[in-house]
């Protein structure tokens, strides 16, 4: 059993105030495999004393020197990555060889991108031709509260700290207390790059408990929350109070227009990116609308697809897809699966139970709805496991009506081999992310939605902008 009760408060691991015991679940085995700590109030205000004592170093430091700092964890990072992939594994249940390439992987990802948007960052500028004296400048916002789920750890670890390093900010993350081994890990590297005492703060705890004392602390200037809207929306109002910075990563129910010029392997493509993380991505896309003279041929290579995804235990080799995270998540799932039979959808593969030989660990089967239609649940709702819903569509405006019949807005996708439809949809398709025929956002493209999947947008130097303030400044001398 690991045991990790301490926190990162100052420069130094530190015992809680008030010992508070929880147990971190192998979803793999369903047994507990650490013991952490929960804070309270008292820890959240040692972390927050320290991230306000550091602030004005931290800020006045050249960010040439923040920079460095940033690169030597990144160094760290990778000389490291294997230890990560493990803790990864163990507390979220990534398969090994999954969790070391992607989820390891997403890490090493953002931060390159920060360093290269960084080192073009103008912090001081003028404001532009014919306004001589006018610059612009952007500031640290001050002490923030970063708070990150359990499904893509390292990704939202690194998309909230690195950029808060960079613009000059102090801060507290509470990681997932579902999944907060890799974070206890990242401390680590971030105290072994030298980051002064009191810039970087880790305190365990829950949304209600560390999580709320964050949100609600006159200190904290800013949150920047990734997890679900409805947590979103709890956020925003304890914020409220003090008037600070909310940024918000939501949930998803992306919509991916499969036209009938598609290119062979797009309906393959989107059932496999619907199942990546074992469906527990924001970005998933969840609904797939066929256009219908190839719907009938499209749902049967889904049925395929998902009949032929392995699913294993976290600690095997291999290409397969794990268990879900938890019990709540795997009831949660069974219960919207069971709900999409009730409501009439047509299950082509996968279903209610676990796979066959796996009498333990959160494991749900790939399963694929046909005939969906728009009223149902499955549709509507992010079920944030590896289930997807296909229902046909006849006209392009047919597709984006669907496509855009949520309250989610943060990615959608189309395949198609016209250009000019492509264009014509990535304009009208509502969210903030629109990626078409299997090409990837480029290095250092802003993630985040709109509407209830928040309006953050993470990496890139719009990553770093959303921990700055913008100051204007008149009487500039040359």
């Amino acid at each position: 059993m690991i045991e990790k009760r301490q926190f990162y408060i100052d420069g130094k691991w530190v015992g809680p105030e008030a010992p508070r015991d929880h147990f971190v679940i192998d979803p793999s085995t369903e047994e507990p495999c650490a013991i952490i700590s929960l804070g309270d109030q008292a820890d959240t205000d040692a972390a927050v004393t320290a991230a306000l004592r550091a602030g004005p170093g931290w800020a006045a430091t050249p960010p040439a020197e923040r920079l460095a700092a940033v690169e030597r964890i990144l160094a760290i990072y990778q000389a490291r990555g294997e230890e990560m992939a493990a803790a990864m594994s163990l507390e979220m249940g990534a398969p090994i060889d999954f969790a070391r390439e992607s989820q390891v992987g997403a890490g090493i990802w953002h931060i390159s991108n920060f360093i290269r948007a960084a080192q073009e960052f103008e912090w001081v500028h003028p404001l532009g031709e014919g306004t001589p004296g006018a610059m612009i400048a952007y500031e640290p916002v001050g002490v923030v509260g970063l708070i990150t789920p359990w499904n893509w750890p390292m990704n939202q670890v690194t998309l909230k700290v690195i950029p808060a390093l960079i613009a000059g900010c102090t801060m507290v993350l509470k990681p997932s207390e579902e999944a907060p081994l890799s974070s206890l890990l990242f401390a680590e590297f971030v105290h072994e790059a030298g980051v002064p005492a009191g810039v970087f703060n880790l305190v365990n705890g829950d949304g209600l408990g560390v999580g709320t004392q964050l949100s609600t602390h006159p200190d904290v200037e800013m949150i920047s929350f990734t997890g679900s809207t409805r947590a979103g929306k709890a956020i925003s109002q304890a914020a409220a109070a003090t008037l600070k910075r909310v940024c918000l990563e939501l949930g998803g129910k992306g919509a991916n227009l499969v036209f009938a010029d598609a290119d062979d392997k797009a309906v393959a493509r989107g059932v496999r990116h619907c199942m990546n993380n074992s469906g527990q991505s924001c970005n998933a896309p969840t609904r797939m609308l066929v256009e219908r003279p190839l719907y009938d041929r499209a749902v049967e290579i889904a049925a395929e697809v998902a009949a032929s995804i392995k699913i294993g235990s976290a600690h095997e080799p291999g290409r397969h897809i794990g268990p879900v995270v938890n019990a709540a998540q795997f009831e949660k799932i069974q219960g919207l699966i069971e709900t999409g039979i009730k409501e009439g959808a047509r299950l082509v593969a996968g279903g209610l139970g676990r796979p066959e030989g796996l009498n333990k660990g959160f494991f749900i089967r790939p399963t694929v709805f046909a005939d969906v239609t728009p009223e149902m649940t499955v549709m509507r709702e992010e079920i944030f496991g590896p289930v997807l819903s296909i229902m046909p569509f006849d006209t392009e405006a047919e597709a984006v009506e669907i496509a855009n019949a949520t309250p989610y807005g943060l990615t959608n996708y189309v395949q198609s081999q016209d250009g000019a439809r492509r264009n014509r949809l990535a304009r009208l398709l509502r969210s903030g992310m629109v990626e078409m025929n299997g090409q990837s956002r480029g290095a250092g493209a802003p993630f985040g939605g709109v509407r209830a999947s928040g309006r953050a947008r993470e990496g890139g130097r719009w990553g770093i902008e959303e921990f700055c303030e913008v100051k204007s400044i008149s009487g500039w001398a040359d």
